[in-house]
């Protein structure tokens, strides 16, 4: 039985290697009309055909005279061992045989070569990028400096006003606006100016929250939710904590020396969790309270309407906080003031929406901005760097390229959150003398190349969560500190059309980026710079 086996394997073998796929007929060595050669292969084939008949003979003969079960396994087991073996050298022999490869850098139109450009390679001209600068983003200083102004005024005469229209007692409570964005970290790059504002409120007197952070492990938030939090609204005296009065029956003959009894039955009767909360839960609700503050801010403008000459809209229904401000010369100012609350006694703030950001879809899980820290860390790390440095700059041009890539190509998920992370990264990690002006061109080169490796690489990590590099004078909070990084491109990366689409931008961006800044920097005639451009140029 064991010898049979054997020769088997041994014609399972030889058919293999002789098999005429293992050694193809684009072999040039071997003339494909040699006779000789044909006749003896027939006659071998021959051979292992009459060898292999003679074998199924003997096998049936064996296998009628098997009555021990044992050998039948054995049998089977030999057999299925041969056609593993069978199979493996099928897979190993297409590594084997040398294949014809296409070159990768051609397509079907012999052109995909073009289609990547390593950023280190970029083509800049010292002179013009210098004098693209300076007409680009000059002229913006002095009109940005005047437009904040306008907007801190305006935003504390709306705020007062939508105080005005929320019940004191049993309402939540608006606090003062903390701005953020490029206009109030003075890299804007293009009209109309944009300004951000970040708007606390706080739960009414004997209320309180509590806050479950993604990084909690008692949270249970999904791996999805990184960077997300949950909002509990706490009614008085709930867990232990708070005034006695909100849950225990004092009494007809006892009174509350904090709290009166008009006051408790206010809230009673305005419950703040059915308002505020998604149904059947003690979390806030983005949805409700985007809701809320949409119908709070249209009646505190009512208010103040008439003592100003301007036009004041939604500009997106999604976000009530997006209004165009619109005055009679035809200029506009986008605001965007997005609610939120504050994590405890911190420059956190878990807000309702990214405007850039669709991946988070869950109504009770709020966004954790950091923007305050990171606004605070670019302060921290200019005071190192040279006067004059380029960082600006540099994040200046990514961003303009950026802006006229879209308007060529449509939207896509990157943004500048993601140039100004990439920029605080390298501030982090290069030293301050390697940020002089005259390094602009070496600078954003590596901007770029570290924004393209981060696409290729898929992660791009939050500089703040998890980074131990941040200076320790930040006081960022130690649950924050200690977190497990966050890549940025995560949710993009579940969404693979969306990358693409995000991988295919910037790709073009750093193509066109030569051709963009000549584009758009001043003609250069003998010599000389045409200084012609003024700040009603500027796009």
């Amino acid at each position: 039985m064991q010898g049979a086996i054997a020769r088997v394997c041994m014609v399972v073998v030889a058919a293999i290697l002789n098999h005429p796929l293992l050694f193809p007929n684009e072999n040039t060595t071997l003339p494909e009309q040699d006779d000789e050669l044909l006749s003896r292969m027939k006659e071998h084939q021959e051979k292992l055909e009459a060898e292999h008949q003679r074998l199924e003979q003997e096998i049936s003969q064996t296998e009628i005279a098997l009555v021990d079960d044992q050998d039948g396994y054995s049998w089977y087991f030999w057999s299925t061992l041969c056609l593993v073996i069978f199979f493996t050298i099928e897979v190993c022999r297409q590594d084997i045989i040398p294949t014809e490869i296409p070159d990768s850098t051609e397509d079907e139109d012999g052109d995909s070569s073009a289609e990547y450009l390593s950023a280190k390679n970029v083509v800049l001209d010292k002179g013009v990028l210098s004098n693209f600068c300076k007409t680009r983003f000059h002229p913006f200083i002095h009109e940005s400096g005047r437009v904040r102004e306008f907007i801190e005024g305006f935003a504390d005469d709306l705020l007062e006003a939508l105080r005005s229209v929320c019940d004191r007692e049993s309402d939540l409570e608006v606090e003062d606006f903390v701005g953020i964005g490029s206009m109030f970290e003075s890299w804007r790059v293009s009209k109309p100016p944009t300004c951000d504002l970040i708007v606390p409120f706080a739960p009414p007197r004997s209320f309180r929250f509590e806050f479950q952070l993604w990084c909690d492990p008692s949270a249970e938030i999904p791996l999805d939710l990184q960077g997300c939090g949950r909002i509990k609204l706490l009614k008085p005296g709930e867990n232990g904590t708070g005034c006695l009065c909100g849950s225990t029956n004092l009494g007809d003959d006892m009174l509350c020396l904090l709290h009166s009894r008009n006051e408790g039955e206010k809230l009673e009767d305005h419950t703040l969790v059915d308002r505020h909360c998604e149904k059947n839960t003690s979390y806030l609700s983005k949805d409700q309270i985007m809701r809320w503050f949409q119908i709070s801010v249209s009646k505190a403008w009512g208010l103040i309407s008439h003592k100003y000459d301007f036009e004041l809209a939604f500009q997106n229904l999604d976000f009530p906080g997006a209004l165009k401000i619109r005055f009679r010369s035809g200029k506009t100012v986008i605001l965007n003031i997005t609610p939120a609350v504050q994590f405890e006694d911190t420059d956190a703030y878990l807000i309702s929406h990214f405007p850039s950001d669709t991946s988070n879809s869950s109504d009770i899980h709020w966004q954790l901005s950091l923007t305050v820290y990171e606004k605070n860390l670019l302060k921290h790390l200019v005071k190192r760097l040279p006067t004059n440095s380029c960082h600006v700059h540099c994040l200046q041009i990514v961003s303009f390229l950026h802006k006229k890539q879209t308007a060529l190509t449509g939207k896509s998920a990157f943004s500048n959150y993601h140039i100004k992370t990439a920029l605080l990264h390298l501030l982090l990690s290069k030293r301050p003398a390697m940020w002089q002006p005259q390094n602009l061109n070496d600078r954003l080169r590596d901007l770029l190349s570290f924004l393209q490796q981060s696409l290729e690489e898929k992660r791009l990590y939050h500089v703040v969560v998890g980074n131990p590099r941040i200076p320790v004078e930040l006081l960022v909070p130690k649950i924050i500190r200690t977190a497990e990084p966050i890549n940025l491109f995560r949710p993009l990366v579940l969404q693979r059309h969306v990358y693409a689409k995000m991988e295919e931008h910037f790709q073009e961006m750093v193509i066109n980026t030569s051709v963009l800044v000549q584009e758009y920097s001043p003609h250069v005639s003998n010599g000389c710079v045409r200084h012609e451009f003024s700040s009603t140029d500027q796009t």
